[in-house]
């Protein structure tokens, strides 16, 4: 087929000669002809509505033509400057500039480079003439934290408006009242702080007055962009690694503000953890000299109240409570009483148990224990924990460090507690780990799943292209045990019982083979194994799968006939397909839902789990794991291992695979692991049954832990070793969508705290190895020696925008969008389909514990809360912990909105606020795992999914019932 070549138009402005598509605006045609026309109201991202006036031309006609919305026409002849037209700009900014508030009242006016309407007024030489009163009848607001509102400085120019629902997808910010009382409103005229806003700054970064600004975080003056130095970076949160620039104030050495910037990912976007949670580097609780545990303080073992368990003891224990409890006056009772706001480890109670010590001597000590322990019982007694929040180079050489100079694979990272099932399925299947397309090109799908996941609260600029593909015409289905604000964006939704997500697929499955709706040409090429999954597949007709899951027959009906008949058709999933002991049969029925119609490898099309952690893509393609080398090369392959024996220089390499996290934990308890390395990991929090995680920590013999705070984990330590955060230090991170980005140093390190990787090779060279990397460059080119996926790639082609790998050709291209084109990554190129047969969870709920617990992330927190609830925006939005429940089932429980909860599984009790919450569904309950004060891995069990060693924190049986009014 001949397709038709793009109809165009040419016409003249300012004298200049221009061709452009038909179609095109006449402000983007001089925009294109390098031609300014100054607008207010108008920004390329958003669709135009030319309610400013202020980029008004002459075409010729009776009046004057809005360049921002008048399309070109062919011979059209455009004046964009005449004497007459700026006249009329110049009437325009006067009229608008009349009636603004002082400068005194807004930061943006103390740079003409924020406030475009000053910008303007400058420009054509007006100012404020007093013939009109200040305007004052608006008002302003201060109820967000970080964003303040000036009614007064508002030109409803509607940017804001655009912004939130154009580019975000919030969709809160509109207009009410009338005439000279018309102002933004935030909902239903809340004050922004009590609305359904997010705060995630899109507005500030598009209003051209002073209506929305930026409030100083921690004293930290927000000053003119030239007095303050810009530093292009990327966020530390999470996969979707968004590119970002932060406006230093070098004089405090401090961060003023940040700001997105344009990058094919994020495109400018942020959410409020990476517009205004920053300044949890700057806290006064930074670590900043090595410490080293008092004798006094041994045997190890926890040395706060909060972390010994005291307040949580399992049922059974004195009646689930301490002895000296709150109802009997005890201390713990007081302590409970006056229990810290934010949660925090107590820095008071904790520090005494360590003292201060020069590097050298701490440094001396970790390299001489764990090469004791090492000497003494081989390399199974050794392991390491690593950290998705390090950069590339610090995940390369930490596990380096434990394969060269322990000769163990038992190192790991927090992907086994995130997608360790989904890599798992993915490399059966389909022979990599990694997505197969980006999240981006959802603009070209028009059907996509979005499963097991709530993007608008873990990947929230990921989740406004999804909303935004949506407004395009994308069919969106949405499938979550929990009605979360992205089935407020979805076409179909689809509340699946928790634990039920093979039995769904294989009931989409049969209907999509039923109706014929497969890719037989795509079968037959590029799969094996179709036979018997369609065999399996043929036991859940609809009927079946809604006895299991729930879901309607109807709407799995309805769900398979649109991913059946899609063109294009594109799987986003989350936690909440992984986190279970069946998580890799749940991502091999995804991967099977693609194969079988052809929904692979071309754009619009493919697989993509989303991506937890900022550096989780990139920490296990360094080979932070125990089962691969640098870019997963089998760690049992004696092929691969010779490889890396000569490249590295060292003999003896572990022929056998390591052990994950979870079965870390179990080894230490059993003897066998006895020293180990952490680096920026939580163990205490993140891992699932506590009361078993602080068992084998105190039964290490030796524990070193390096971190920017003291955490949970840290109480436990023998050594204690001050790190970097990621803004003090140069390093690259790889996004969810395989992009390798520049993060960059934006402060000093804090006191005597030093950069990670400086400091595995201090240890390394230690323990008799020769490293003398210079710099996170050098080693990068090591990396890239090593790992052909990241051929070609290096710190100088990289730039301010990153570039995804596989790349051939970066210094003129942005690398691979859309992989497996022609061949997957296995052995004989097909995708292997494996069929999975439905089983329950490994704890079902009973009479005594009858509620089905989920845990998960909240937008405004992260993990285990080190870094975000030390932050002054995310802390102040979200400073509780809460259980979220069905509204039917908290009046049953006697519970209303705000009241506390004992929450208890058969591990542990907690105890947190109720949040009645219509996104429950009746019998299920949701707690988020950020709030040490009421751990949700308290409560989680420790099984674990045989394939991919990832725990069950997505199903556990729980019972819900009030605090008496006596014990709160």
């Amino acid at each position: 087929m001949v397709l038709a070549a793009t109809r165009t138009v040419t016409l003249t402005i300012d004298g200049q000669q221009v061709t452009v598509p038909d179609g095109t605006t006449i402000w983007a045609a001089a925009k294109a002809a390098g031609i300014e026309i100054p607008v207010l109201c108008h920004d390329e991202r958003y669709d135009p509505v030319g309610v400013c006036r202020m980029c008004v031309v002459d075409t010729g006609a009776r009046v004057y033509a809005a360049a921002c919305v008048r399309s070109c026409e062919d011979g059209m002849e455009v004046k964009t400057a005449t004497p007459d037209v700026e006249r009329s700009r110049a009437t325009l900014t006067e009229l608008l500039l009349a009636d603004q508030p002082p400068a005194s009242r807004d930061p943006k006016q103390t740079t003409t480079g924020d406030n475009e309407l000053l910008a303007l007024a400058q420009r054509y030489r007006v100012t404020r003439d007093g013939r009109l009163p200040l305007s004052t009848g608006r008002g302003t607001d201060s109820s967000n934290p970080v964003i303040a509102v000036d009614h007064d400085a508002c030109i409803l120019c509607d940017r804001c408006v655009r912004a939130c629902d154009d580019i975000q997808g919030n969709d809160v910010i509109g207009r009410s009242g009338k005439g000279s009382a018309t102002r933004i409103a935030f909902d239903l005229n809340d004050p922004m702080g009590n609305s359904s806003c997010v705060t995630c700054g899109e507005c500030v970064a598009a209003c051209p007055t002073g209506a929305l600004t930026n409030k100083p975080i921690h004293d930290v003056p927000i000053r003119p962009r030239a007095e303050l130095k810009q530093v292009d970076s990327v966020c530390p949160y999470c996969g979707v690694g968004c590119a970002l620039t932060y406006h230093v104030d070098t004089e405090r050495g401090a961060i003023a503000y940040a700001e997105g910037r344009d990058q094919p990912g994020s495109q400018s976007r942020l959410c409020v953890k990476g517009r205004y949670g920053w300044d949890y580097a700057a806290s006064p609780q930074r670590l900043t000299t090595p410490l080293i545990r008092r004798e006094s303080a041994y045997p190890r073992g926890p040395l706060s109240a909060d972390v010994r368990g005291e307040m949580n003891r399992p049922p059974g224990e004195n009646g689930g409570r301490p002895a000296g409890d709150g109802r009997k006056g005890g201390k713990e009772g007081e302590r409970r009483r006056r229990r810290r706001p934010g949660g925090l480890v107590d820095y008071a109670e904790v520090l005494p148990h360590f003292r201060e010590a020069t590097w050298e001597e701490a440094l001396e000590l970790v390299a001489r224990r764990l090469t004791e322990i090492y000497a003494d019982g081989g390399p199974g007694a050794i392991a390491g924990f690593g950290s998705a929040k390090c950069s590339n180079e610090e995940a390369y050489l930490f596990q380096k460090l434990i394969r060269t100079g322990f000769h163990t694979n038992n190192v790991d990272h927090c992907t086994r507690l995130c997608h360790a099932s989904s890599v798992a399925a993915l490399f059966e299947g389909i022979g990599s780990g990694a997505v197969s397309t980006t999240y981006g090109d959802v603009v070209n799908s028009d059907v996509a799943i979005v499963t097991g996941s709530n993007p608008t609260a873990n990947h929230p600029v990921a989740s406004s292209f999804f909303k935004q593909a949506r407004r395009n015409g994308t069919t969106i289905i949405y499938v979550d045990p929990r009605a979360d604000k992205m089935s407020d964006h979805a076409d179909i939704y689809c509340q699946i019982r928790p634990g039920t997500d093979v039995a769904f697929y294989n009931g989409l499955m049969h209907e999509v083979i039923r109706l014929g709706l497969t890719d037989g040409d795509f079968i037959a090429r590029r799969t094996s194994n179709y036979e018997a999954l369609a065999a399996t597949v043929a036991d859940y007709p609809p009927e079946r799968a809604e006895q299991i899951t729930g879901v309607p027959a109807d709407v799995i009906r309805r769900v398979a006939r649109a991913w059946g008949g899609a063109r294009a058709g594109v799987i986003f999933w989350g936690m909440g397909i992984s986190q279970h002991t069946t998580g890799t049969d749940n991502a091999r029925c995804l991967i099977a839902m693609c194969s079988i119609t052809g929904n692979v490898g071309r754009p619009g099309t493919g697989l993509h789990p989303l991506r937890g952690q900022n550096n989780v893509q990139g920490a296990s393609d360094m080979g932070l794991i125990p089962m691969f080398y640098p870019d997963y090369k089998k760690a049992d392959d004696p092929e691969v291992r010779a490889r890396f024996e000569g490249v590295w220089g060292t003999p003896d390499l572990d022929p056998k695979r390591g052990l994950t996290v979870t079965e870390i934990i179990g080894s230490v308890l059993k003897g066998g692991v006895r020293g180990m390395y952490m680096m920026g990991e939580n163990p205490f929090l993140s891992d699932p049954n506590i009361n078993k995680v602080r068992r084998a920590l105190s039964a290490l013999e030796f524990l070193v832990v390096q971190d920017i705070f003291l955490t949970e984990t840290a109480e436990f330590a023998d050594v204690i070793l001050p790190a970097s955060s990621y803004l003090e230090k140069d390093g690259t991170y790889t996004n969810t969508d395989r992009r390798v980005q520049l993060g960059r140093k934006v402060l000093d390190l804090p006191g005597q705290a030093r950069v990670d990787w400086e400091v595995i090779q201090d240890i390394a060279n230690r323990i008799g190895l020769d490293w003398n990397y210079a710099s996170a460059r050098e080693i990068f080119d090591e990396i890239v020696s090593v790992m052909p996926s990241y051929a070609n790639l290096s710190y100088d082609n990289l730039g301010l925008t990153g570039k995804l790998y596989p790349n051939p050709d970066p210094e003129h291209s942005d690398g691979t969008v859309v992989m497996f084109g022609e061949r997957f990554n296995t052995d004989d190129g097909l995708a292997h389909l494996v069929p999975a047969e439905w089983l329950p969870a490994k704890e079902l709920p009973s009479p005594e514990y009858p509620f089905v617990l989920n845990t998960g992330r909240l937008l405004q927190h992260w993990h285990t809360g080190s870094m975000t609830r030390r932050s002054f925006a995310l802390d102040a939005i979200s400073p509780r912990a809460e259980v979220y429940v069905n509204p039917d089932d908290a009046e049953e429980l006697g519970l209303a909105d705000g009241d506390m909860a004992r929450v208890t599984s058969r591990r542990g009790t907690i105890e947190l606020a109720t949040r009645v919450s219509h996104r429950e569904a009746r019998g299920n309950c949701f707690i988020p795992f950020h709030f040490r004060e009421a751990a949700a891995n308290l409560l989680t069990i420790d099984e674990i999914d045989p394939f991919g060693k990832i725990p069950e924190f997505k199903f556990c049986a729980v019972r819900i019932e009030p605090v008496p009014a006596g014990d709160r």
